[in-house]
């Protein structure tokens, strides 16, 4: 019996924790939103995570950012190789003064 009643303490404070941090009003508030809406979408997960504010952007806007990104990461590239080649340049030319000191 003791360890039933720990288990109601522990989830009375976990109910607790949800209601002062506002996690149950807006659950309420999106789930209230898909009850009220005349149109049910196919995807009941889709439509809460988009009232929620997780989903993100929407596909178009992602679908650039993945261009973007792509573009992005392809001349970062292109930089770090020309990073690479200007860098064998310099030690080339910075070996030469030791090789002159040499002679």
């Amino acid at each position: 019996m003791a360890t039933y009643r720990a288990s109601d303490s522990k989830r009375e404070q976990f109910r607790r924790y949800l209601e002062k941090s506002g996690v149950i009003d807006t659950l309420t508030s999106v789930l209230v939103a898909l009850y009220e809406e005349p149109d049910k979408p196919n995807n009941a997960l889709d439509f809460i995570k988009l009232h929620l504010g997780a989903a993100g952007l929407d596909p178009a806007g992602t679908e650039g950012l993945r261009l973007e990104l792509a573009d992005l990461q392809q001349k970062c590239s292109l930089l770090t190789e020309e990073n690479k080649e200007l860098w064998k340049r310099l030690m080339q030319y910075e070996a030469l003064p030791d090789e002159k000191a040499d002679l």
